[in-house]
């Protein structure tokens, strides 16, 4: 009897990213993982194209295909329960998880939704949730490992990089306007160019991928290729503010072994960040 609400509690868990119905090995937990999570789960070298056509056969929506560094794209997902997740208040930025396909180095790597989901849920997060999401990837995706990158997973929720530098909470305003005005800027600005993709997650807030400047974006390339998911920069449309994760915050979660002396290589980048995304608004 044990065993067979264990499995009936397994497949009911991994219904939650909208893909009832499929075979997967993984499986998702309900128990919080102690000690340290990795933010990427990397693997062997899929290419883009056959990348996307298993992330569709899982159930998960592609939104944009972007470059974010020479040789090596940025794969832009979502799926109803990112989506669903996303829809509570001051949430949007887990309604996506990225695939960096790297070219040059010939391998793949995911941003870790329970890594992810438990720094921008905050106290809504719930491991079941993201554990579903994960053992979805781990499914479509077979033989993923954990990346070096990792922080202790207690330490997610109040995540800052030193004394004095931002939280999750502490956003950048961008603009302001009504979020019809806001999102035009942002598709009429060079043609639209610097957008990456739109997600609409509920009547008062979209989620956009835009891109920084060419010289900005070159931060990742001084850091760490393999990192370089973290492109394009997420900035939310909700309540009339158009507004981004700081990038002191957001460049650090994305790099959780980035130390103090390798963050002062790249100290005008936040400065820069604010900059181009302000250019549309203006």
């Amino acid at each position: 009897m044990k065993k067979f609400l264990t499995l009936i509690f397994s497949v009911t868990a991994l219904t939650f990213c909208g893909c009832a119905g499929k075979s997967t090995q993984a499986q998702a937990s309900s128990s919080e993982p102690s000690g340290d999570v990795s933010a990427y789960l990397q693997g062997a070298y899929v290419s883009v194209a056959d990348s996307e056509a298993k992330l569709t056969a899982a159930g998960f929506e592609v939104l944009s295909k972007f470059k974010s560094v020479k040789e090596g794209k940025t794969i832009v997902f979502t799926c109803p329960t990112l989506k669903k997740e996303a829809a509570k208040p001051n949430r949007a930025n887990i309604a996506v998880m990225k695939l960096f396909v790297d070219d040059q180095e010939k391998t793949i790597s995911f941003s870790n939704p329970v890594y992810f989901g438990k720094a921008y849920m905050q106290d809504d997060y719930n491991h079941a949730t993201f554990s579903a999401v994960k053992a979805k990837l781990e499914g479509a995706f077979p033989g993923l490992k954990n990346s070096e990158d990792k922080m202790e997973f207690d330490d997610l929720a109040g995540f800052h990089f030193t004394l004095g530098m931002p939280y999750y909470e502490d956003t950048k305003v961008l603009g302001e306007g009504s979020n019809e005005e806001l999102l035009a800027k942002l598709k009429n600005y060079k043609k639209g160019k610097g957008l990456a993709y739109e997600l609409k997650i509920s009547d008062d807030t979209t989620l956009v991928g835009y891109s920084v400047g060419r010289g900005t974006q070159r931060f990742v390339k001084k850091i760490g290729r393999a990192n370089a998911g973290l492109l394009p920069w997420p900035i939310v449309v909700s309540g009339g503010k158009a507004t981004m994760l700081q990038a002191e915050y957001y460049i650090a979660m994305n790099y959780p072994l980035l130390g103090m002396m390798q963050f002062a290589t790249i100290a005008s980048v936040p400065g820069d960040v604010i900059k181009d995304l302000k250019k549309p608004f203006k």
